[in-house]
C-alpha cells in the first residue's frame, strides 16, 4: 500500500511519477505531508487535466504542473519542478510577471489569447505564443498563495496566419498590372519589407543571357544600406566567383534550393522580435516554364528566432513559387503591352497609309472620271455604240474605285479618332424612304420584295446625313447580296429612349459563332452564299463605327436560312445634339446610287448561251479559230470584257458567275479551256481547278486561273493544284490572248500522239513501248517545240515548218546530245528509265514552264503514280525550270531541255539550259526554289561551261 503522501500523484502520468520521486522537503514547498488540503486539491486537479496546466504557489511561485505542460518548456523539463518560476522563464519573466501579479494582488483572473514570449527551450532564443489564462490560488483560510496557469501554445497559429499575409500581399501586389517587370520585384520586395519577423532580409535576382542580375532587395532599417553593400549586385553565371557561390546563387540558377550558413559574418544583421544576428540564409530558384532554366533566384534570410523546420521551408517554397508567378505575369503584361503598342503604332501607320493613299488615289481619279464623263455626255461628238459600251465600263469601275476610296478614307478617319459628325436637323423618315427608295429597282430586278415603313417621327433629329446615308446604304447592299428570295424590310420606329432603324431580310442569315466577330475589320464568313464574292470586308465595321459616331450602337439578330436584322439605335440624347451651322456637304445620295450601280453588276445574268465570234471583226483565221472557251467570273463587267476580247480572236465564249456553273458547263459541252477567276461564290476558282484534276474525265483540260491575288505565294499555290497557267490583274490583253493560244496548242500538241497510239491499239497494233526492249527504250526522246509566244510569232517559221510542230534540226540536235539521248546526265545510275524515259525541248521563256507541266502531266497519266507525289514532282520541276529560265546567261542555244526517267519505283526529271550561271535578280527571287525541289526528293546539280544540268529523283509513290 502506498503511503498518503505518495496517493496525491497517483494518475498523474509521467509527471506525476517525477512528483512522486522528488524530495519536496528540499523546496520551499516542504514534505508532501505538510501541504494544505487545498494545495493537494489543485495538485490533483492539475494533473488529472489533459489540458496544459501550471500551478505557481507560495511566495516563491514554486511550479507543479502536468505532462501537457511539460511538453511546452522542452528542455527545462524535469528541472523545473518545485522550482521558481522565475528562474525557469528568466527570459520571459518580464512578460508575465504583470500578469501573475495582477491575478495575485487583485484576486481576478485573466486571458490572453496569444501572449508572445522568449523561450529557451530547443538551444535558441525562440519566438513563441500562447494563449495564458492567470487564476489567483488559495489557501485553506482563503487567501491567494498563488496563480493557477492554464495555457496552449499557438505558435503555430500565430505564425501561420501571419505568413498568409505576406502570400496574399505578394498576390495582391504581384498581379502584373505594372508597368515593367523591374518595378513588378519592387512592389513585391514592398510587400516582403513588411514581414521582417518571418523574411529578415530578401532579394530578388534575373536572369539575363549569362549574367544574373540583382533587381530588388529589402532588409534592415530604412535608409540602412547594409544588405544591398552585402549582396553581389550583378553575376557572370559562365565565372561567378567566390561571393557568388557563398551566397548559392550559381546552384540556385541551376535549379537547385541551396541553404547558406554563416551570413552573420558577411551581413551583420540583427533580426527577430529579439533582434539576434542572422545566421541562415536560403537561395531558392525562380521556376518558370522551362524547368531547367529558373527565371532567378530569390535569396531570403531565415529568422533567427524559428527554426528551420518543414513548416518553414514550405513557406519559403510558397514564397518563390508566389514571386515567380508574379514575375511570370508581369513579364507576360510587358510582352502582351509591347505586343499592343507595337500593334497601335502599326495600325497608326497603317491607317496614315491609307489615308495618304487615298488622297493620291483622288487626283487620278478625278482625271479619269472627268473626260470619261465628258466623253459619254458629248453630245457634238457622240461615241460609237462600241467605244460607249467601252467608256460606260470605265466609267462604272472607275466610280466604284471612288467609292472604295472614299470607304478607306472614311475609315481611315474613324481608326485614326479624326471624323466627325457634321450633324444636322433633318427629317430622318424621310431622309431613310428616299435612300431606301433608290434601292428599289435593284431589289425588284432581283425579284425581291422590299417594304419600307418610316413613318414620322414625334421631332426631328440631329444626325450627320451622310453618315447615315452611309449606314443605310450599307445595310440595305448586304440585304440585297445574301438575299435570293424573300423580301427586305426598312423600319423607323421611336419610344422614349431611343430611335430605331431596323433592316429585315430573308436571307442565308449569319451563324451564331460568326456574330461576334461580324463588325471586325476586315472579317468575312467563309463559304458563304452570296451574289457576289467582291467586297474589302470592312462594311459591317464601318457601319459600326458610324453608328457609335453618331452617339447610336448597331444590333444584330439572325437565324442561318431564315434570315437577319441588323438595328442601328440611336439614343434621344444623341438624336438631339446641337445642330451644326453652315452649309452642308453636296453629294447626298451619291453613295447610295454608287451601291445601286454596283449591285445592278450583280444581278446580270450571264444567259448561258454561247458569245460567236463576229464575222465582221476581221480576226485572222488560224488553226485556233472556234475554239470553245468557258470563262468563270463574279464580275459582269469582266465577263463582258473577257467575253468581247476572246470572241474578236474568233473564238466561241460561254461566261458563268461561278464554278460550279463552271464545272456544270464543262461537263455539259467540254471547252477547249477554262478560263477562272479565284475569288467567286459557291466555288472559287481553286477548288474548281482541284475538282477538274481530279476527276479523269477533264485532267487534262488547260486551265488559265485569273486573278487579283498577286504575289508568289497565290501563284504557287493555283499551280501546284494544276492550274496550266496564272495570270494576275491587271493583264495585257495580248498577253492573256498569247497565253491561251499556247495552252490550247500544248493541249492538241499533247494529245495527238496519245490519239494515234489509240488508232492503233484499234488496228490490233501494241503499242511501241511494250515491244521496246528498255535499252532502246532508253534511246527515245520526243522533242516538242510549245507555240510561240507573242514575241516568237513575229520570226516566221520555215517553210513547211509550222511553228507549233519540231522542226527536223531541232530533233537531230535532240538526239546528237548526249543529254537527249539519254545517256545518264553526270552523277545519275539506277533503274530510273526501264519504263518511261521521254524528253522535250522548249523555248527559254517564262511560259516554258506551263508547257513542261502540262507535258510531264500527260506522260506520267499512264503509269500509277500518287497524285501527291505527281504534283510536288511538278511542282518542283516547275522551279527548275524556271531557275533555267532565269539564270541561264547569255546561253549557246536559245532552249530549256527537260528528260522525264521512270522505273524501278523512282522518278527522275533533269532540266537542262545551255547558259552560264548567274544569280537571280532579287525581285525575281521568290525564295522557295530550293526549299520546293528539296522537299521533294534529292536533288543534283551540275554546272559547266556549255550549261547546267539539275536533277530531281524522288519515289514514285
Amino acid at each position: 500500500m502506498r503511503r498518503p503522501s505518495t496517493d496525491l500523484f497517483t494518475g498523474g502520468g509521467d509527471t506525476g511519477r517525477l512528483m512522486a520521486e522528488l524530495d519536496w522537503t528540499a523546496t520551499p514547498l516542504g514534505p508532501v505531508t505538510g501541504w494544505p488540503q487545498s494545495l493537494r486539491a489543485a495538485v490533483r486537479m492539475v494533473l488529472s487535466s489533459r489540458y496544459p496546466m501550471l500551478l505557481l504557489w507560495g511566495d516563491r511561485f514554486s511550479q507543479l504542473y502536468n505532462d501537457a505542460y511539460s511538453a511546452l518548456i522542452g528542455d527545462k523539463h524535469p528541472a523545473a519542478l518545485g522550482d521558481d518560476v522565475r528562474v525557469t522563464l528568466a527570459e520571459g519573466w518580464d512578460v508575465l510577471a504583470p500578469l501573475i501579479q495582477q491575478a495575485m494582488a487583485t484576486g481576478v483572473a485573466s486571458w490572453v489569447p496569444a501572449l508572445q514570449l522568449l523561450l529557451e527551450r530547443a538551444g535558441y532564443r525562440e519566438e513563441a505564443y500562447f494563449s495564458v489564462s492567470h487564476a489567483p490560488a488559495r489557501d485553506d483560510e482563503g487567501r491567494t498563495v498563488g496563480v493557477l496557469t492554464v495555457c496552449s501554445e499557438v505558435t503555430q497559429q500565430v505564425v501561420g496566419e501571419r505568413r498568409l499575409r505576406l502570400l496574399r500581399d505578394l498576390s495582391v501586389r504581384g498581379d502584373g498590372r505594372t508597368i515593367d517587370v523591374d518595378a513588378t520585384c519592387a512592389r513585391l520586395i514592398d510587400a516582403i519589407d513588411a514581414h521582417p519577423l518571418d523574411v529578415p532580409f530578401a532579394a530578388i535576382y534575373l536572369r539575363d543571357g549569362t549574367v544574373l542580375r540583382r533587381v530588388a532587395w529589402a532588409g534592415g532599417d530604412p535608409g540602412d544600406a547594409t544588405v544591398a553593400e552585402a549582396l553581389p549586385e550583378a553575376i557572370e553565371l559562365t565565372d561567378p566567383g567566390t561571393a557568388a557561390r557563398a551566397w548559392g546563387l550559381p546552384a540556385a540558377t541551376e535549379g537547385r534550393p541551396t541553404r547558406v550558413t554563416g551570413v552573420a559574418d558577411r551581413l551583420p544583421l540583427p533580426a527577430g522580435p529579439w533582434k539576434d544576428p542572422v545566421d541562415t540564409a536560403l537561395a531558392l530558384p525562380l521556376p518558370s516554364a522551362a524547368e531547367d532554366q529558373p527565371l532567378g533566384v530569390l535569396l531570403v534570410g531565415v529568422s533567427p528566432s524559428r527554426g528551420l523546420d518543414e513548416a518553414y521551408r514550405s513557406f519559403y517554397q510558397l514564397l518563390a513559387q508566389q514571386v515567380s508567378v508574379a514575375l511570370r505575369n508581369a513579364q507576360a503584361y510587358e510582352e502582351e503591352r509591347r505586343r499592343a503598342e507595337a500593334l497601335a503604332e502599326l495600325d497608326r501607320v497603317k491607317t496614315g497609309f491609307f489615308t495618304n493613299v487615298s488622297h493620291e488615289f483622288r487626283t487620278p481619279l478625278t482625271l479619269m472620271l472627268g473626260p470619261l464623263s465628258d466623253a459619254l455626255s458629248d453630245a457634238a461628238a457622240p461615241l460609237a455604240p462600241v467605244q460607249r459600251e467601252r467608256v460606260e465600263t470605265a466609267w462604272r469601275n472607275a466610280t466604284r474605285l471612288l467609292t472604295l476610296v472614299n470607304s478607306l478614307l472614311t475609315f481611315s478617319s474613324l481608326e485614326a479618332g479624326r471624323a466627325r459628325s457634321d450633324a444636322r436637323l433633318v427629317d430622318l423618315a424621310t431622309l431613310t424612304t428616299e435612300l431606301a427608295g433608290v434601292f428599289r429597282a435593284a431589289v425588284e430586278r432581283a425579284g425581291l420584295t422590299l417594304e419600307v415603313d418610316c413613318p414620322p417621327l414625334p421631332r426631328p433629329v440631329t444626325v450627320d446625313p451622310v453618315n447615315w446615308e452611309r449606314i443605310v446604304t450599307n445595310l440595305l447592299s448586304n440585304a440585297l447580296k445574301y438575299t435570293f428570295i424573300g423580301r427586305i424590310r426598312v423600319g423607323l420606329e421611336a419610344d422614349d429612349e431611343e430611335v430605331r432603324l431596323t433592316v429585315t431580310d430573308t436571307g442565308i442569315g449569319i451563324a451564331e459563332q460568326e456574330l461576334p466577330k461580324l463588325f471586325e475589320r476586315f472579317h468575312r464568313v467563309q463559304g458563304a452564299l452570296s451574289r457576289s464574292h467582291e467586297g474589302t470586308g470592312i462594311g459591317l465595321a464601318l457601319l459600326h463605327e458610324l453608328a457609335r459616331l453618331e452617339g447610336g450602337e448597331v444590333r444584330v439578330t439572325s437565324r442561318v436560312g431564315v434570315g437577319s436584322t441588323f438595328t442601328v439605335a440611336l439614343p434621344w440624347s444623341a438624336a438631339r445634339r446641337t445642330a451644326a451651322t453652315g452649309s452642308a456637304a453636296n453629294g447626298r445620295g451619291d453613295v447610295a446610287r454608287a451601291a445601286v450601280q454596283e449591285a445592278a453588276t450583280w444581278l446580270v445574268d450571264p444567259g448561258g448561251g454561247v458569245a460567236e465570234p463576229d464575222p465582221a471583226s476581221g480576226s485572222a483565221v488560224d488553226d485556233l479559230t472556234g475554239a470553245r472557251i468557258l470563262v468563270a467570273d463574279d464580275n459582269s463587267d469582266m465577263r463582258t470584257y473577257l467575253s468581247r476580247l476572246l470572241t474578236g480572236q474568233g473564238w466561241r465564249v460561254r461566261v458563268v458567275t461561278d464554278g460550279r456553273q463552271a464545272l456544270d458547263a464543262v461537263h455539259r459541252d467540254p471547252p477547249d479551256l477554262v478560263l477562272t477567276d479565284v475569288m467567286m461564290p459557291v466555288l472559287d476558282g481553286f477548288e474548281l481547278v482541284r475538282r477538274l484534276r481530279a476527276d479523269p474525265a477533264t485532267r487534262a483540260l488547260p486551265v488559265l486561273v485569273l486573278s487579283a491575288r498577286a504575289g508568289g505565294e497565290a501563284s504557287v499555290v493555283g499551280l501546284s493544284l494544276g492550274a496550266d497557267d496564272y495570270v494576275v490583274k491587271p493583264f495585257a490583253a495580248a498577253e492573256l490572248i498569247a497565253r491561251i493560244r499556247a495552252a490550247i496548242r500544248r493541249s492538241r500538241a499533247t494529245m495527238a500522239p496519245r490519239s494515234d497510239a489509240a488508232s492503233a491499239r484499234a488496228d490490233g497494233i501494241p503499242p511501241a513501248i511494250a515491244t521496246t526492249p528498255a535499252a532502246a527504250r532508253s534511246a527515245m526522246v520526243t522533242t516538242v517545240t510549245p507555240a510561240p509566244t507573242a514575241v516568237e510569232a513575229a520570226t516566221p517559221a520555215p517553210p513547211g515548218h509550222p511553228a507549233d510542230s519540231p522542226t527536223r534540226g531541232t530533233v537531230a540536235a535532240a538526239v546528237g546530245d548526249a543529254f537527249a539521248i539519254g545517256a545518264a546526265a553526270p552523277g545519275q545510275d539506277g533503274p530510273a528509265g526501264d519504263v518511261l524515259d521521254v524528253g522535250w525541248t522548249y523555248p527559254s521563256a517564262p511560259t516554258a514552264a506551263a508547257a513542261m507541266r502540262r507535258d510531264v502531266r500527260l506522260a506520267l497519266s499512264g503509269l500509277d503514280v500518287d497524285p501527291d507525289v505527281q504534283e510536288d514532282l511538278l511542282l518542283a520541276a516547275s522551279e527548275a525550270m524556271n531557275n533555267a529560265v532565269e539564270h541561264a546567261q547569255r546561253p549557246s542555244r536559245p532552249e530549256v531541255r527537260v528528260r522525264l526517267q521512270a522505273g524501278g519505283g523512282l522518278v527522275r526529271i533533269s532540266v537542262r539550259d545551255f547558259g552560264t550561271w548567274r544569280d537571280r535578280r532579287p525581285a525575281m527571287d521568290r525564295g522557295r526554289g530550293a526549299l520546293l525541289m528539296n522537299a521533294y526528293g534529292d536533288v543534283r546539280l551540275v554546272s559547266t561551261g556549255e550549261g547546267t544540268t539539275v536533277t530531281i529523283e524522288g519515289r514514285l509513290a
